[in-house]
């Protein structure tokens, strides 16, 4: 089975694509899912044969692929409720100016499904933003049609640019992710019933944000696999011991007084053994992206350690039954 063993580039934007693309070769990574804050640009990539004859040939220099676009800042100022840490996302010319942060967010979201045809893949993770998760608590009181405001609003945002999505032959693969519109199993049940099942719409499986809520990622992945285009191999670990709460406390990740926090492929709680047999009985062919996410850990020392721990687990299915050979004939 040819799954690709990939890394995302989000957590390593310090470094330019040249580095990245020299690091992950050395940690043994035979391709990239490209975070387009910051490590390619996507209108150019459209719009400038050069410099997408550069990007490639970085790739190229070190043999890697371009497995997918990770789309995850500019997805989240298309849906989400303005507050000024989005700020931070779109370009400086839009600081404190929410509608131009939205505009700004739908045309990148374009450009990306653009530039992914370019580079070849056929699909987009990231985020999508939610003007309701401030309110999961439900106090003060949550009206129903608040929360079902909010998930049209994302049809009407998002419908333009899966018009593009489709043009172009490219999927969104949605991670599911607290501070989304979709955090959950029954907020994902719903955004896509909102979306009538629309092909575009899919998932970005990462285990590591269902595991801490309670969610069982095996359970999620059976009941969502034939909606999920993308897979982040991510880990989590929990850390009730009676003073930890779930919400994390206002702590920093990597706090051991946090009830939780992400850890190296293989140093948490999630089961991949299972993960790959459900991915396998599906004949999921698609990248093993690992986002590397641990505070506590020297990041080369664990993403090279991480990408050996997948290929480790990166295992076909048997082609024949173990007991087909126990008959006297």
């Amino acid at each position: 089975m040819a799954r690709p063993v990939t890394l995302y580039t989000g957590q390593w934007g310090d470094l330019s694509l040249e580095e990245v693309c020299k690091l992950a070769s050395e940690m043994g990574y035979e391709g990239l899912e490209i975070a387009t804050n910051g490590h390619i640009n996507c209108h150019e990539v459209v719009t400038n044969q050069e410099y997408e004859k550069q990007v490639k040939d970085t790739l190229k220099k070190y043999n890697l692929k371009c497995t997918a676009l990770g789309a995850h800042l500019s997805g989240q100022c298309v849906g989400d409720l303005y507050d000024p840490r989005l700020d931070g996302f779109a370009p400086s010319e839009y600081a404190g100016k929410p509608e131009e942060i939205r505009a700004w967010g739908i045309r990148e979201m374009k450009d990306t499904a653009r530039a992914a045809k370019v580079m070849g893949c056929d699909v987009v993770t990231g985020f999508m933003g939610s003007a309701v998760w401030k309110y999961f608590y439900s106090f003060p009181q949550t009206s129903e049609e608040m929360i079902e405001a909010a998930y049209q609003e994302q049809v009407e945002f998002w419908t333009p640019i899966f018009d593009v999505f489709d043009e172009c032959g490219v999927r969104f693969a949605l991670e599911v992710h607290p501070t989304e519109i979709a955090f959950d199993y029954w907020t994902t049940k719903r955004l896509l019933e909102t979306f009538h099942y629309r092909p575009t719409l899919g998932l970005n499986f990462d285990p590591s944000h269902l595991l801490w809520q309670g969610v069982d990622p095996v359970v999620f992945l059976q009941d969502f696999i034939d909606r999920v285009y993308h897979v982040h191999v991510k880990d989590a670990f929990v850390n009730l011991d009676g003073r930890n709460g779930i919400l994390g406390s206002h702590l920093t990740f990597g706090d051991m007084r946090r009830g939780w926090n992400f850890a190296s492929p293989g140093h948490g709680d999630v089961d991949f053994d299972k993960i790959i047999r459900v991915l396998n009985a599906a004949d999921y062919q698609g990248p093993l992206s690992v986002e590397w996410e641990d505070s506590g850990m020297d990041r080369v020392y664990g993403a090279t350690e991480a990408c050996n721990f997948v290929k480790s687990i990166n295992f076909e299915p048997s082609k024949i039954a173990f007991d087909a050979a126990l008959k006297n004939d």
